[in-house]
C-alpha cells in the first residue's frame, strides 16, 4: 500500500466507525432512540474503537500486495481468501461482543439482543469495507494498466527512433560519398578538407543517441560543418544565412534536425554562381524557420525517397509531441521547426 492508500483506508475505517456510532450518540440528545438504547459514552467509545480497528484491519489484510489475504487473492486462491475472511469477521465479532458484553453488563440485559445488534454493525461495517476495497483495487488496477501501457509506448518509441536513425545515416553516407568521390577526382587537396569536415560531422551524429534533444546552439555549430562540405562542392553556388539571437541559443530541438533541411535543399534546387542556392536560418514567432529559394532541377538522377523530411517528422512528433510545418511557394520552400525550453 502506498501513502494515499493508507490515508484513504484510516479515513475510510474512522467514517464508517462513526456512521455506526451515530445512533448511540443520538441516544445522549435525549431523542427517541434514547427509548431503546441507553447512553454510556464509553460504551459508544469502545463501538467506534473496535468498528475503526476492524474496517482497518480489513483495508490492510486486503490491500498489502504480495501479503495476507491480498496474497490469497492474487494467486486465486478463492476458496481460502473468503474462508479466512470469513473467519476474521467471526473471530473479531465474538471477541468485541464478548468484551462488550463483560465491561457494560448494566446496558445490555438480553444477551441475544447485544450479539443481533453487534452482528449487524459488523456485517454493514464488512460490507461498506468490501465496497471500498473493490474500488481501490479497481483504481489500482487501472494505474497498472497505465503504466504497462506508458512502458510499452516508451519501448515502441525508443524502437522507433531507433529504426529512423538507422534510416537516416546510411542515408547521409551515401550522399557524402558520392559527393567525396567526385571531389577527389577535382582536387584532391579540398578533398582532404572535406574528410576532416565530414569527419566532424559523423562524430556528432554517431555520439548523441537518436533520443536526445540537444540545444539549437550545439545543432548550428555542427551545420555550420556540415555547410563547409556543401561550400567545398558548389562554391558560390552555396549561400548560408543564420540570424539566430544569442538567447535562442540554449532552446532545444531534436538531434540532427538541420542537416537534412540542407541536404535535401541541395539535392533538389539548381545552385549555380549567378542563381546561387541561398538557405536562411531565423527565429520567427518563437520558432525556427530553415527557407531556401525555389531553383528546382530540371532532372534529378536520383530518386527521392523523402526520408529526410519523413525522419524529421517523425521525430518531432514523437519526442516532442508536435508537428513541424512544411510550406511551399512559388518562390521558396520553408520548414518551421518547434523549440523548446
Amino acid at each position: 500500500m502506498n501513502k494515499t492508500e493508507k490515508r484513504i483506508s484510516l479515513y475510510s475505517a474512522l467514517l464508517i466507525a462513526l456512521l455506526f456510532s451515530a445512533v448511540r450518540l443520538l441516544a445522549a440528545r435525549n431523542t427517541i432512540v434514547a427509548q431503546y438504547w441507553r447512553f454510556d459514552a464509553m460504551e459508544v467509545l469502545f463501538q467506534f474503537t473496535t468498528i475503526g480497528a476492524y474496517c482497518y484491519l480489513l483495508f490492510i489484510l486486503h490491500l498489502t500486495p504480495g501479503r495476507y489475504l491480498s496474497a490469497l487473492r492474487e494467486q486465486k486462491r478463492y476458496f481460502s481468501y473468503i474462508l479466512f475472511t470469513l473467519l476474521l469477521f467471526l473471530g473479531c465479532l465474538i471477541i468485541c461482543d464478548i468484551l462488550q458484553y463483560r465491561l457494560f453488563t448494566e446496558n445490555h440485559h438480553f444477551r441475544r439482543v447485544l450479539w443481533i445488534r453487534n452482528f449487524s454493525r459488523f456485517m454493514f461495517s464488512t460490507m461498506l469495507s468490501g465496497i471500498i476495497i473493490k474500488i481501490m483495487l479497481l483504481l489500482r488496477d487501472g494505474r497498472r494498466r497505465e503504466r504497462d501501457n506508458q512502458q510499452l509506448r516508451n519501448a515502441y518509441l525508443v524502437a522507433e527512433l531507433e529504426l529512423l536513425k538507422e534510416q537516416i545515416n546510411p542515408h547521409f553516407l551515401f550522399n557524402s560519398l558520392s559527393s567525396l568521390s567526385a571531389l577527389v577526382k577535382e582536387n584532391s587537396g579540398m578533398a582532404q578538407q572535406y574528410i576532416n569536415h565530414l569527419a566532424k560531422v559523423f562524430r556528432y551524429a554517431l555520439n548523441k543517441p537518436g533520443t536526445t534533444l540537444v540545444t539549437l546552439g550545439n545543432e548550428l555549430d555542427t551545420l555550420a560543418s556540415y555547410a563547409e562540405l556543401i561550400k567545398m562542392r558548389l562554391e558560390d553556388a552555396f549561400i548560408l544565412k543564420i540570424e539566430v539571437p544569442a538567447n535562442y541559443l540554449n532552446y532545444k530541438i531534436p538531434h540532427l534536425s538541420l542537416q537534412p533541411l540542407l541536404e535535401n535543399a541541395c539535392k533538389h534546387n539548381a545552385a549555380t554562381s549567378k542563381r546561387p542556392l541561398t538557405v536562411s536560418i531565423e527565429i520567427t514567432d518563437d520558432q525556427l524557420t530553415i527557407s531556401n529559394n525555389l531553383q528546382p532541377v530540371a532532372f534529378s538522377g536520383e530518386h527521392s525517397t523523402g526520408i529526410g523530411l519523413y525522419n524529421l517528422a517523425e521525430r518531432y512528433r514523437i519526442m516532442m509531441q508536435t508537428e513541424i510545418v512544411i510550406e511551399k511557394t512559388d518562390r521558396q520552400f520553408i520548414v518551421k521547426l518547434p523549440l523548446t525550453k
